[in-house]
């Protein structure tokens, strides 16, 4: 006999998406009180993070954490209710925010600095995991309600 998963799969990657945005949420929001870790300081973190000089200071962060934790909310919504176009429109969204973000990491592997924290964290990490987790998302998006499948 199969195996076959309880859980759908696009639940699962919802799951996965949903988990990665909320862990970068955590990230930032961390960030918002002045700590620099996993960075000596400030400067280091905004180097490797993005690869130049931005600040890390609560006006900055606190909207980029919402957006993520907006953009989880919205992917987990729409695995529980896939009938729902709005919920379907916010994970469309979702996903095409990830692959653009995944196209720029791309450009920036050969637009950037080599050897530096930022390229070689943006090659083996950042991009990636952007890309896998703009797949999931348009797997979501992609799922249709079973009832309303037959």
């Amino acid at each position: 006999m199969l195996y076959r998963p309880r859980t759908p799969a696009p639940t699962r990657a919802a799951a996965l998406v949903a988990s990665v945005l909320t862990a970068d949420a955590a990230l930032h929001l961390y960030w918002t009180t002045g700590a620099t870790w996993p960075a000596a300081d400030g400067r280091s973190l905004s180097y490797a993070v993005l690869g130049t000089d931005v600040p890390f200071t609560p006006p900055v962060l606190l909207p980029l954490a919402a957006l993520l934790l907006t953009a989880a909310a919205l992917v987990l919504a729409h695995a529980r209710r896939p009938g729902n176009l709005l919920l379907r429109a916010g994970t469309l969204a979702v996903a095409a925010g990830l692959s653009l973000r995944a196209l720029a990491g791309i450009y920036w592997l050969f637009a950037k600095e080599t050897g530096t924290a930022f390229h070689w964290l943006n090659l083996l990490l950042y991009t990636p995991l952007c890309a896998v987790l703009a797949v999931a998302a348009l797997r979501v998006a992609r799922w249709k309600d079973a009832a309303r499948a037959r």
